[in-house]
């Protein structure tokens, strides 16, 4: 079955910086796909070149960018104005900077479907009211004539969800979409956005940092570091059986009750994540690596366990860490 996005070997160079280097991942209809990792990791920019949202100077490349089998690397500005807020859609990081300061809620939404569809005024403001109350959003109508700082931050993440789907996407990027929001309106929005994919059979890739939302909600989880995805699988076999260090390493910074014993020290993963420079080779987890080797400034291969779970790494699948030697 054709994945309804496809990325092979995704690369983006800003400047003197190789923010992506060689991603590959795919989302299925109805798939909810995870990218996880720290931040600085290049998964924002993943999106974007996805979206053809780049900042100027960036250059994108890539073996194969396919949306519903479709190639679209090669397409123009025009073209993918076509495809997004229409077939394609993204929930941006931050709603309060997305949304237009000067416009109403509604003038906003309208827009979006007014510039896809040949519809009346009226009718969008309908589909518009509609979809705030489809997202839990009370007195639509009031909301609709609302400008973004009238709105609490779960209300304007509601609204960005609502006007992401004012054409009916197959496809929806969700960019950390509960960042900043308490615990409460977190929990909210994901059941939300899994309400959302049942009913209408949407492909999600959701971006976090999050792995307690990694484990709630994706059917896959592909891990990014330093621009490059180091590991990728189904979600319950990740975290059962993560084979790259650095999956390992990100696992034991979350605290499981009744593991975590009083006062010993959470896990953490000593360094940051380097900025990289085109032409670099070896593994960029290397210098945080509790399991580094002279191997490790080499080529290295991508392995594979079964048919679904691959890791980037010079150790042999089901190593047993040097702490534990």
């Amino acid at each position: 079955m054709t994945a309804l996005l496809e990325v092979q070997d995704l690369r983006v160079t800003i400047g003197s910086t190789a923010a992506v280097r060689g991603t590959s991942l795919a989302v299925d209809k109805g798939e909810t796909h995870c990218l996880v990792g720290e931040s600085g990791c290049g998964k924002s920019i993943s999106a974007l070149s996805i979206m053809g949202l780049l900042p100027k100077g960036s250059v994108r490349e890539t073996r194969a960018l396919r949306f519903a089998g479709e190639e679209i690397g090669g397409h123009g500005e025009r073209e993918m104005e076509h495809l997004r807020g229409n077939r394609m859609a993204m929930i941006f990081q931050e709603p309060m900077t997305s949304l237009n300061p000067a416009y109403t809620v509604g003038s906003q939404m309208t827009e979006v479907l007014r510039r896809h569809r040949p519809v009346t005024r009226a009718a969008a403001v309908d589909r518009a009211a509609e979809l705030l109350a489809r997202v839990g959003i009370t007195a639509p109508g009031l909301r609709l004539g609302q400008f973004p700082h009238q709105l609490s931050g779960g209300l304007r993440q509601r609204v960005m969800i609502a006007m992401a789907l004012m054409c009916d996407p197959e496809l929806l990027i969700a960019d950390e979409p509960t960042t900043a929001l308490d615990v409460t309106v977190q929990a909210q929005i994901l059941r939300l956005l899994a309400e959302l994919q049942k009913d209408l059979g949407l492909g999600i890739l959701l971006i976090t940092h999050d792995l307690g939302i990694v484990a709630r909600v994706a059917d896959r989880v592909s891990v990014m570091y330093a621009g490059e995805v180091v590991e990728s699988a189904p979600t319950a076999e990740l975290f059962a059986a993560p084979e790259h260090p650095y999956t390992r390493g990100l696992l034991t910074c979350v605290p499981v009750p009744g593991k975590v014993k009083r006062d010993e020290p959470l896990g953490s993963i000593p360094g940051v994540v380097p900025r990289m420079q085109p032409g670099f080779t070896g593994c960029a987890f290397r210098d945080r690596c509790p399991e580094v080797t002279a191997a490790c400034s080499g080529s290295f291969p991508r392995r594979t366990i079964g048919n679904d779970h691959q890791f980037l790494c010079t150790l042999e699948p089901g190593w047993v860490g040097s702490a534990a030697a």
